[in-house]
């Protein structure tokens, strides 16, 4: 039995539309060409690969179109982009920190606070009134937690006749011109207090320093309380603050000597003292106070 192809043979071609691929059967079971397959495939492949370098070939071109003309936009039309260059301002014009001092201002000064001390150092400027009464008001003292009950006081123009052994004579040299007493007690304990009253801060120093152990004022009793230190051994302690020298003696109203054991002998002078300064220092401040208001 022979086998033969009916009709011309025709191709298929994939590129080619509406083409078939044609049966080399003419009885309908002829199995299909590979070969003729093969060779459409391999120029369907061809094709595509040049299609695509071909494709890549123009995208290059054209980004490179794009880049000159890119370059000519900004190098072209007589320099703009330096044109814009040469516009920007130059550092001289540019807005920095200013070279010009800062404002300055007249110094204001407000005037020195007056000096307290200034107004208890001489009779023409302590003016204010002055007595026991005023310098020891009420009728006790709190220092810390101790309370010192207030007796007697006293005030005398013979500063001599308050005073005892050396400092009658030292009041008189410096002419004191007047001498107040106060005398506190606490517990079996009596200390009195003597202000010496000078016109000047100068002689109010020297009665300071030329006293000496046996300068004391006169212990001052009365009131309720018991005479102190006429013949016992007391303590006794000298200062001065402006015008005025202040003294102190204290002792125990029953007559007995003062040690060095007895302490509290000793605080109770020492507050006294303190609470004197005080007292003067702040008549000053008062004085020193209303000058200021009055300008």
């Amino acid at each position: 039995m022979s086998f033969g192809q009916g009709g011309p043979q025709s191709q298929w071609d994939p590129w080619t539309p509406q083409s078939q691929q044609q049966s080399f059967n003419s009885g309908g079971d002829q199995s299909p060409d590979w070969a003729a397959l093969a060779e459409a495939s391999e120029a369907r492949n061809k094709r595509r690969r040049l299609l695509f370098v071909g494709g890549g070939a123009l995208a290059t071109v054209a980004i490179g179109t794009a880049v000159a003309m890119a370059v000519v936009s900004a190098n072209g039309d007589g320099g703009q982009a330096n044109n814009q260059t040469s516009q920007l301002p130059g550092t001289a014009d540019i807005p920095g920190t200013s070279s010009a001092a800062p404002p300055s201002f007249a110094p204001t000064s407000a005037p020195p606070p007056l000096d307290p001390k200034d107004f208890v150092s001489s009779k023409e400027k302590d003016t204010a009134a002055l007595s026991p009464q005023i310098l020891f008001p009420g009728t006790q003292l709190t220092m810390g937690d101790t309370v010192y009950k207030k007796g007697p006081t006293a005030d005398t123009r013979s500063c001599a006749s308050a005073a005892r052994q050396t400092l009658p004579k030292v009041l008189t040299a410096n002419d004191c011109t007047r001498l107040l007493r106060v005398t506190y007690t606490k517990d079996g304990i009596a200390v009195t207090v003597g202000v010496a009253v000078f016109d000047t801060e100068a002689q109010a120093t020297r009665t300071k320093d030329q006293a000496d152990d046996k300068s004391i004022v006169k212990s001052l009793d009365g009131g309720g309380v018991q005479p102190f230190c006429n013949s016992a051994v007391c303590r006794t302690t000298t200062n001065s603050f402006g015008r005025y020298a202040y003294f102190t003696i204290a002792g125990f109203t029953d007559g007995k000597d003062v040690t060095t054991k007895d302490t509290e002998v000793f605080a109770t002078g020492d507050d006294l003292a303190e609470f004197t300064f005080r007292q003067i220092r702040r008549r000053g401040e008062a004085q020193a106070s209303a000058a200021a208001a009055e300008g």
